[in-house]
């Protein structure tokens, strides 16, 4: 039995509500370029169990108060942008450091706690194509490089898919959708929305945001554009490539939702057929039905609903289907919880650092 989770700027220190458990030996990551005042940067979240295309939509069921699970204890693991891997029990919520050099501008997250493995992402320094994909244990310790500087541009939200024992992940200026074997293995191109430097100088490109559904053979991501635009997309295409084709040519993606505010990270909710993401232009979590309403296109679709406002330079989303919630960071250093429907909403932790990927998990 696989149990997992998936997700994507000053550091949040020891004082108090931040304690620092464990350190890798990698030297501290610097600032990404020159940042400003507030650290800028993009985009995770629980891996869902997800069904075929063409759920009908339900009301999801009201969240109850977080109770232990038989699993284990319900865990929250995230990152800030400045190379830390951060950690606190989701009930009673204490932010510990659990890698304080986790690499330059650490971004998306997956949890594998079968077997005892973190996974993020590194983006290094965006005009160097130095993007990284790390792994360590789940105490923080034998920190390991699986896809080196060169091998990915600027990797961002970051899933792990059990069935194929694959990684996935977006590539915001390489312009892609990769993934790779556990081991870094077999490194491929899924999706490649552009190429050269010209075209990577234009956001509406920047493939950001990723979810998998394996069951119904799609992969989900989203294309950012700038935070100042609304041009932004939410896609999809069959995990499966059509035989003829490769990532640059393919005829079977489908544009879900266009015009929206800088996308980035993003989940599903397969039970009650919605999409989750946050809106880093409009500072929101939103939703949305997963397929697009009959009568309708990606650039027509009107059914958008903000389930939480308010959220600085928004970036990270997990859902925790156990307890019908929704988990959020953005690049201000907080980390915030609701109720899929948006009620409850609250912030579990404020304005300690810039964070991005999130991810919820039982740990034994």
């Amino acid at each position: 039995m696989w149990l997992f989770a998936t997700a994507c700027s000053s550091s949040a220190e020891t004082d108090g509500s931040t304690e620092v458990l464990a350190t890798s030996e990698t030297p501290e990551a610097s600032p990404l370029g020159a940042p400003p005042a507030t650290p800028s940067t993009t985009d995770s979240a629980l891996m869902p169990v997800l069904g075929a295309p063409g759920i009908a939509l339900s009301a999801e069921p009201s969240a109850a108060a977080p109770t232990p699970s038989a699993l284990g204890t319900r865990t929250l693991f995230w990152l800030d942008v400045s190379g830390k891997v951060m950690t606190s029990p989701a009930d009673d919520f204490k932010a510990q450091t659990l890698v304080r050099s986790a690499g330059q501008g650490s971004d998306g997250i997956a949890v594998d706690v079968e077997h005892g493995y973190i996974y993020w992402t590194n983006m290094g320094v965006p005009a160097d194509d130095d993007g990284t994909l790390v792994r360590a244990n789940l105490d923080g310790s034998g920190l390991t490089t699986l896809i080196a500087a060169g091998g990915t541009f600027t990797p961002k939200q970051l899933k792990l898919e059990p069935r194929s024992a694959k990684l996935y992940w977006s590539d915001r200026e390489g312009m892609r959708v990769m993934r790779a074997d556990l081991d870094g293995g077999q490194l491929e191109t899924l999706y490649s929305a552009a190429e050269g430097d010209v075209a990577r100088r234009d956001a509406d490109n920047w493939c950001v945001g990723i979810s998998i559904d394996p069951a119904g053979g799609y992969f989900y991501w989203t294309q950012k554009g700038p935070d100042d635009a609304e041009t932004g997309s939410i896609r999809r295409a069959p995990l499966v490539m059509a035989a003829g084709e490769d990532a640059a040519h393919r005829t079977d993606v489908q544009i879900l939702y266009q015009g929206l505010a800088a996308p980035v990270d993003l989940d599903l909710d397969r039970e009650h057929g919605f999409l989750y993401w946050a809106n880093r232009g409009d500072d929101t979590i939103n939703r949305a039905p997963i397929e697009v309403p009959p009568g309708k296109t990606g650039a027509t679709r009107d059914d958008r609903e903000v389930v939480v406002p308010d959220v600085p330079q928004a970036i990270g989303v997990a859902i925790d289907h156990e307890r019908s919630l929704i988990y959020y960071t953005d690049a201000v250093g907080d980390v915030g919880r609701a109720a899929l429907d948006g009620s409850g909403a609250e912030f579990l932790l404020e304005g300690r650092g810039a964070f991005t990927g999130i991810v919820v998990v039982n740990v034994p």
